[in-house]
């Protein structure tokens, strides 16, 4: 099996992440890919790097990419775009990793008509396709894998860097940070700052799953997150994490209660890491993924 990876983010986010992973774990299973992404991107320099074959998102390439290959994995909605467009009859999987409702116009139909299958992120984007008038036969969900980390030691309260996503509440998490009296550093980097965390506080307004959340899960780290969308999927509110509205006071709270209660952030972060290598490793985004590929195919 042969498969043509489209990326076309600017940044390296989770959903970068993923693709990398992925790509990764399909090398494991003898599968063949090639990922086009913009020549300048992190993406693009992290798979050159790992040695994967990686060529610059164009037309052109597009085109020629795939008549060589047995299927189209766009991974975010201008790749999906440009594989409608361009990748004529080559079976099209689309992941969908954001909330947002699918569009009604005659072509957002026609885009979404092309695929021939979705990959939602989370049961609640299967959803929002579903209600958005996609089959429910044509929508899989495969969660986030994310790696296990080492667990946690120390003391920190971290948020992550919104990269100029106007959907995260970065603000929200300082001022309620400020409220309860803690300080509260942005990450940059969260698989070194999540070894020496204890709370990791991750809000926004829409959200597919979450896989900055999940991460810190992974270390052991107690989340407290909005409780929106894919979110609710991730974290099981006072099992896994907190799960709270968008409001200073509640953020304050559950901030101040992990803070002030470490046996309990601690346990909360023991069970949201028994929670990721059950649910959400990469080995099992890896096989998902792969079993979709071999549904279209069939």
């Amino acid at each position: 099996m042969r498969v043509l990876h489209l990326d076309s983010g600017r940044q390296m986010r989770g959903g970068q992440w993923q693709v990398l992973r992925l790509i990764e774990g399909l090398a494991s299973s003898a599968i063949d890919s090639t990922l086009l992404a913009r020549e300048a991107s992190p993406l693009f320099q992290a798979a050159r790097a790992l040695g994967w074959h990686v060529e610059p998102l164009t037309l052109g390439r597009l085109a020629v990419e795939a008549r060589r290959h047995d299927l189209v994995h766009a991974h975010d909605a201008r790749a999906h775009t440009l594989a409608a467009a361009v990748a004529g009859r080559k079976p099209l999987v689309v992941a969908r990793r954001v909330a947002f409702p699918v569009g009604a116009g005659v072509c957002s139909r026609w885009k979404y008509g092309r695929a021939r299958q979705f990959v939602a992120v989370s049961q609640f984007v299967g959803r929002v396709l579903v209600e958005g008038g996609i089959g429910p036969a044509r929508v899989a969900v495969v969660y986030d894998g994310v790696p296990l980390l080492p667990p946690s030691e120390g003391g920190r309260v971290l948020m992550p860097n919104g990269g100029g996503d106007s959907l995260k509440e970065t603000g929200l998490a300082a001022e309620a940070a400020r409220l309860a009296g803690v300080r509260i550093e942005v990450s940059t980097d969260l698989e070194r700052d999540l070894r020496t965390a204890a709370v990791f506080v991750y809000l926004t307004r829409s959200e597919g799953l979450g896989s900055g959340a999940l991460l810190a899960m992974s270390a052991g780290v107690a989340v407290v997150a909005s409780d929106v969308g894919g979110l609710q999927e991730a974290l099981q509110h006072r099992a896994t994490g907190m799960l709270v509205e968008n409001s200073p006071a509640a953020v304050a709270a559950a901030i101040g209660e992990l803070t002030g209660n470490p046996e309990f952030a601690r346990s909360l972060g023991a069970a949201a890491r028994r929670r990721v290598r059950e649910r959400f490793t990469v080995d099992r985004m890896v096989l998902d993924t792969l079993n979709v590929y071999r549904q279209v195919l069939s």
